[in-house]
């Protein structure tokens, strides 16, 4: 459904407000020896060197780079374009599956997943970020989904493959099972899309250290259609008591042994999945083939990939990714644990960092927008700091714990725009500025930011990553 203040009306190109054009964001600015240096000035609160080096990719690309985007039409004279036949329209075309699964054209090789520039050190226990800025709707491509890996990945042999259901103690489950993966999938599954986010997604800009592209400052981030069989359907199965039982320990089989609690009212609900299936084919090996968890609105530490053993339990597990790492440090020293669910939050993805707005006029600001705690009821716009907003549009579908898109009609005039955008859930919750988050959080977090993002518009046309004070 459209929302609009009252009043308001869509602006559209025509031929007194002409579309903008917009250079793409450099895809990658950043090797090996460039994360490292970023990985050193995280430490101490810099970041010179990731802003040189992005602005050295910016000027690499050149003019070059607007031409092979834009291939503008002749200021006189007619457009070659139109006037001669390219070859694909005089010739015969490729023969029909050439390759058994198909992939992307050759013009879109750039949109790639991108490691973590700084995040973590080894290249097994690290993040590759989804260009968020180069995706439409909101399903991310299964070969653009986000990695969070704490001991790499694996391609798991599936006719091998077990998921164990136990309990902690006696009576918890009355009968143990041991499942396959062909038992699994031969019962009734149900198919649903939701978004997922890592809990350190945007950790680094709690302390300011703004990186360059929405790739990097909130890539860790994205969505698929997961299909499979509710957790509470295998429980059930095996006995569980739910009354006593209030938690699960959810247990991977890649060497980390990740393992996460998993409160029983989330299962109750019926929302958490045993899944094998994304965006209508099996997982890939680097999401979990062949099975995983799919926990809804919570951080994606809890979505247990390679899942292998499910045990219930009668109290939270304090396994050490619950209680050291993915905590919250607040300003009295203390930490924040179990802080799983992932708050309403939004980005707006076009134009964003690194991104160049070529002309004045009519340009279509678009973002993402998701809750932890169900649907996106509205987002709003503001293209001078907060100062004012506008109401954007809502793309169907709207789904719970699922990411939503916005737009909404821009027309620049050419001065710097300072935007933003501000997500507001069915629950009532809205989005917080940097301030008012980090009064209550301090700011030596890494965890848990959904903050306002802020893109500024130079009068040049770059876009660039700030932050209010």
């Amino acid at each position: 459904m459209v929302k609009r203040h009252p009043g308001e009306r869509s602006i559209v190109p025509s031929h007194r407000v002409e579309p903008g054009r917009l250079i793409k964001a450099p895809e990658n600015f950043l090797d090996p020896q460039g994360v490292r240096a970023v990985m050193h000035e995280a430490r101490t609160g810099r970041r010179d060197f990731i802003r040189s080096a992005f602005a050295a990719a910016v000027a690499g690309a050149g003019t070059g780079a607007l031409r092979a985007q834009s291939n503008p039409v002749p200021t006189e004279g007619g457009d070659p374009n139109i006037l001669n036949l390219p070859a694909h329209t005089a010739g015969l075309g490729q023969p029909v599956a050439t390759d058994g699964y198909g992939k992307p054209s050759r013009y879109e090789v750039n949109v790639q997943r991108r490691q973590s520039p700084g995040l973590t050190q080894t290249a097994q226990a690290s993040v590759s970020f989804a260009p968020l800025q180069s995706l439409f709707g909101i399903v991310t491509p299964s070969g653009l989904h986000f990695e969070r890996h704490h001991q790499g990945w694996w391609d798991v042999d599936p006719s091998r493959h077990r998921l164990m259901i136990n309990g902690s103690d006696p009576g918890l489950v009355n009968t143990p099972k041991v499942f396959t993966m062909d038992e699994i999938m031969r019962l009734p599954s149900v198919s649903r899309f939701h978004f997922i986010e890592c809990g350190a997604n945007t950790g680094m800009e709690w302390g300011n250290v703004a990186v360059p592209t929405c790739q990097y400052s909130h890539g860790m981030l994205s969505c698929s259609e997961f299909t499979g069989v509710p957790l509470k359907t295998l429980l059930d199965l095996c006995g569980a008591d739910a009354r006593r039982g209030r938690f699960v320990l959810a247990e991977g089989a890649d060497g980390s042994s990740m393992t996460r609690t998993i409160p029983m009212e989330l299962i109750e609900s019926g929302e958490v999945l045993v899944a094998y299936g994304q965006n209508g084919e099996m997982l890939r090996p680097e999401n979990g083939y062949p099975l995983r968890l799919v926990v809804p609105g919570v951080q994606g530490v809890s979505w247990v990939k390679y899942l292998r053993r499910i045990e219930v339990g009668d109290q939270p597990y304090g396994a050490k990714d619950e209680v050291l790492h993915y905590v919250d440090l607040m300003p009295d020293g203390r930490h924040r644990q179990y802080t799983s669910i992932q708050e309403c939050k939004s980005v707006v993805t076009t134009p964003s960092g690194g991104q160049v707005l070529l002309d004045r006029g009519y340009y279509q600001i678009t973002g993402l927008a998701w809750s932890g705690r169900g649907k996106v009821r509205r987002v709003d716009v503001s293209v001078d700091g907060g100062a004012n907003w506008r109401t954007a549009r809502l793309q169907t579908p709207v789904l719970t714990k699922c990411l939503t898109r916005f737009s909404l009609d821009w027309v620049w005039d050419g001065r710097p725009a300072i935007i933003q955008s501000r997500a507001i859930d069915d629950t009532g919750y809205v989005q917080p500025t940097y301030r008012q988050l980090r009064a209550v959080r301090g700011s030596r977090s890494i965890y848990h930011n959904n903050s306002i993002q802020t893109w500024l518009v130079q009068e040049s046309g770059e876009v660039k990553n700030v932050q209010l004070s």
